[in-house]
Formats: structure tokens, sequence, C-alpha cells
């Protein structure tokens, strides 16, 4: 068996059609699932150079969300708000048969997997959480505020806040859209080495759609969660983790010295850190 062919279907949800790729062994007992959740503004081909890594020995799940690749919303305009996602994420599961999966997240990736493990779904579905670059909405939202009285807090507010800019200038009407089709595409695929086609365009639907998100404090967490923190990351303040362990407490926190797409660019060793987690070594 070829364990790196590609095995493609189209799973309906809540008005989009999401395409969903598998790799590697079919679904058992005895083979452990991966589900692999891509960011912005990449789409599932983002997560290829580890794929080729884990497929050998792993049950791979990747897909398009709603806004990217070749997924599509049936519906106009759609919604991409976060728990729509979460729904999406929990039709891909039960449509792939994984039976109990290790959820691996980036960037916008993450911010949903935050999401799906704290969802009375997650029992028995997700046995643990790698969350790569991308924080849980609500422990954002009471970072920033507690930042307030952290004696080195108005600087990591202030330095986050600048990191943070582009999500500001996302809501503003017709101009993104435009500076990603007329320049920045371009320099993104130039740096990446491969196209993203309208992903850009597309996924700014989930910046203004989920503005206002994490206003709840988020809930208590009981499976074991993997917190992977790139240091050269440009988009996120390292002291996110800052606090993670009150509501985490089966947490795990590594940094690696690697910028925000650490899960492309260092393929190899974020493959070890997963077969490793797989084994039960960390």
């Amino acid at each position: 068996m070829d364990r790196w062919k590609e095995r493609r279907r189209t799973v309906p949800s809540q008005g989009a059609d999401l395409a969903v790729f598998e790799y590697g062994p079919d679904p058992s007992p005895d083979t452990p699932s991966l589900l692999l959740v891509h960011g912005y503004p990449d789409d599932h081909r983002v997560y290829l150079p580890l794929i080729r890594e884990l497929a050998e020995t792993c049950h791979v799940i990747a897909y398009d969300t709603r806004n990217a690749g070749s997924s599509f919303t049936t519906g106009k305009p759609g919604s991409f708000v976060l728990q729509v996602l979460v729904d999406d994420l929990y039709a891909v599961l039960a449509a792939t048969q994984a039976s109990s999966a290790h959820l691996v997240g980036h960037d916008w990736g993450s911010i949903q997997g935050w999401a799906a493990v704290q969802d009375p779904r997650a029992a028995g579905r997700i046995s643990r959480f790698t969350s790569v670059s991308g924080p849980d909405l609500g422990h954002f939202s009471c970072w920033l505020r507690q930042r307030r009285s952290h004696p080195r807090g108005w600087a990591q507010l202030v330095g986050q806040l600048l990191r943070s800019h582009y999500v500001a200038v996302f809501q503003i009407p017709v101009l993104p859209e435009a500076l990603w089709r007329l320049v920045f595409t371009g320099i993104y695929e130039r740096a990446a080495g491969r196209p993203v086609g309208n992903n850009p365009v597309r996924g700014l639907a989930l910046y203004r759609a989920n503005l206002h998100a994490g206003r709840q404090p988020p809930s208590r967490i009981s499976i074991p969660v993997h917190v992977v923190v790139p240091v050269k990351d440009p988009f996120l303040s390292p002291a996110l983790v800052d606090g993670l362990e009150e509501w985490v407490p089966k947490l795990k926190v590594t940094n690696v010295n690697a910028g925000h797409w650490y899960p492309e660019t260092h393929a190899f060793d974020f493959a070890k850190l997963l077969q490793e987690s797989l084994e039960g070594t960390t």
C-alpha cells in the first residue's frame, strides 16, 4: 500500500462542502489518527511536508476549511463564526470514522482547535491537542485585560497589539482585498514557495465574523494539551501562554527557534514532537 497516496472526499456541513484528504493506513484501534487544521491564509497543503513524515505510521486527516482551498460555502454569504467552524471539524471527524484523534491546529486552525476541545463533543473524540501559533480567543481576551496589573504588563500589552495590528486593517471594506490581490499574494507565494490562490481574500471572513468572539472565559480542558511556541513568530507574543495552566492542567509548553510557519518550515522536527506525544513519551 502506498501510504502517501491521497484519498479525497467531500463532507457537507452547514452550508459548506468541505474538501477532506486522508493519508496513511485506514483508521483502526491500532493506528493513531491525527486531524490537521490549517490557518490563514493557507489550506491543507501547508501540512504536506508534515504529512510526508507521518503517513507511514499514522492515519492522517487534513481538510480545507470552508473559506479556503477546494472547500466552498454552498449558500450566500455563508457563515464563518467560530461555532460553525467547530461544527465543521466534528463533521470531518464523523465522516472519516476516526474514533479518537490527536488534534493539531496552526494559526486559525489552532483557534478552532481550542474551541473544539472545550466542546462537549470532544469527550472520546479528541484524545489530545497540539496548538501552534493560535491562541484560545477567550484566554487571549483575559490575557489582554490582565496585562494592566502585570509587572511587565503594559509593555507586553502594547507589543501584542502592535503584532496584531493587521486584524484592525482586515475590518476595512474593500482595501484588504485589493492589497492582497495587487501586492501581497505575490510576495507571500514567493516567500512560501507555493501558491495560495484566493485563500487570503476568502479568509478575511474569519476576522470579520469573529471580531467580538472570545468574550466568555475559557472552560477547563481535561485532555493533554501541547502548546508549541515559535519564538520568532512576528504575530504572537510568547508570553501569551501565561495563565494557561489555570484551566489546562495537563499542559506542556515547548519553545522552538522558528517563525510563524513552523509546521511547514520545520516539518521533520514537528513530526518528531507529534510522534513522541503519540508514543506517550512527552
